[in-house]
């Protein structure tokens, strides 16, 4: 086996393959061009697009060509999803998107060298295409049987789904026969979610040009229980940081399961099977320490963010848990952190009563009695600082960047409070608790 395919299997890459050993020697001949898609569905990609992004990486340092495809065209339609049909969004808006997907996908190649990555837009060659043409030079090579076989088709047969969402694969497919066309692409890759997709663009090439190609899918990740990985009870992990801080996607890889980490260590790190077979044996002998879990938080959050923001972070979460000055903090990274925190707004009138509102505002208590035991029993801080009097006030000098507040019940219940002008719309009455 090449030592790229390799890779891909110890590393957890493959579910599904055309002929992997036919593959094995394709890449072995030689260069290969090969591209992934992203929709732009929404202003940003998220976790499960990271994954290709990491193949991509491995494959283009093993020598192999990528083409990043931003899908203009296809995230106007949307590949049709198990439940229900999607929402079509307004095509400015798609257009915006598309410009901030490429600007991120970007990020992850290199564009120079002999195997510089490519970025298209398969908006450029449907746009003008009329319909008429799609139909007689895409169309006639698809049967309709084998389109309603696909098992996200049969899910919604149903409930019933539209014509624009049941022809997604064709231009899914299209995709891949002009990157053949324009740039000899023999390889696709995506998620095992797209493996309909993937093998309809496979046979289509087959079918209009006789030409063999491949198509390669990687596994959905889940966590342990089974769910959805990139989901948390706030929503989805953003690679943008402005939709997902850095503090709150480190934190997320941080409070990774320790079933999960070697997994994810694999896809989402370069370190060799060495280091992470290490770093899994920490995790058994002492999973307090969460070594494995620090360092797939510290590498994935360098590469998608940058090694700056990785530190201000980690000085962030060990400030917020006592262990650092909160005061070193910037405005920026304390809004972030307030809002990972779900930090209720308080109007500000030139102080406020500590414990009966704050303390139980902030989530770290469950009512103003609890607060009070709290500071009775030595548990309740601000801003780090131990709370001994049940009724004292915040003051103006308490607010770190003039606004936040930290509020923490012993070592590791956290909240916090933003104080806001009197009267905004997103305060909370003090009364109301």
């Amino acid at each position: 086996m090449t030592r790229v395919l390799d890779e891909l299997t110890w590393r957890g890459f493959i579910a599904h393959s055309t002929e992997l050993e036919a593959l094995d020697s394709h890449l072995g001949a030689g260069p290969v061009s090969f591209y992934v898609g992203f929709d732009p569905t929404a202003p940003s990609i998220h976790m499960g697009n990271l994954v290709q992004l990491m193949l991509v990486r491995l494959l283009q340092a093993a020598g192999h060509r990528p083409i990043l495809l931003v899908g203009g065209s296809t995230g106007l339609i949307g590949d049709p999803k198990q439940t229900a049909e999607r929402s079509l969004n307004p095509k400015e808006l798609v257009h915006q998107w598309v410009d901030r997907i490429r600007g991120q996908v970007s990020k992850f190649v290199d564009f120079d060298g002999p195997n510089g990555a490519i970025l298209v837009n398969n908006y450029d060659w449907t746009a003008q295409l009329s319909t008429l043409d799609f139909l007689r030079d895409i169309g006639k090579h698809f049967s309709v049987n084998r389109m309603l076989d696909r098992e996200v088709v049969r899910a919604r047969l149903e409930a019933g789904i539209s014509y624009t969402e049941f022809s997604y694969v064709l231009l899914q497919s299209l995709d891949y026969l002009e990157l053949f066309r324009r740039h000899r692409c023999t390889l696709q890759t995506g998620g095992s979610d797209q493996w309909g997709n993937l093998t309809a663009g496979v046979d289509l090439i087959r079918r209009a040009d006789g030409a063999r190609v491949h198509a390669l899918a990687t596994p959905l990740l889940t966590k342990a229980d089974g769910t959805k990985f990139g989901k948390t009870e706030s929503g989805t992990v953003w690679l943008d940081p402005s939709m997902t801080s850095p503090y709150a996607f480190h934190q997320f890889f941080l409070n990774a399961e320790d079933a999960m980490v070697e997994t994810y260590l694999k896809i989402f790190t370069t370190r060799s099977a060495d280091q992470i077979a290490d770093l899994t044996r920490q995790t058994v002998e002492a999973p307090h320490l969460r070594a494995a879990q620090r360092a797939l938080a510290d590498d994935i959050t360098d590469l998608v963010h940058s090694p700056r923001e990785r530190r201000a972070a980690t000085q962030a979460a060990a400030a917020i848990f006592g262990r650092a000055e909160l005061q070193g903090l910037t405005e920026d990274v304390l809004a972030s952190v307030c809002a990972e925190l779900g930090a209720p707004q308080f109007p500000w009138t030139g102080d406020l009563p500590l414990v009966t509102d704050v303390l139980a505002a902030s989530g770290v208590v469950a009512s103003k009695s609890a607060a009070r035991r709290a500071v009775a029993e030595g548990g309740a801080y601000l801003n780090n600082a131990k709370v001994s009097d049940p009724d004292a006030r915040v003051q103006a000098s308490d607010l770190l960047a003039g606004r936040y507040l930290i509020l923490r019940r012993g070592k590791r219940t956290v909240g916090g409070v933003v104080v806001g002008a009197s009267g905004a719309p997103d305060t909370i009455d003090p009364g109301s608790i």
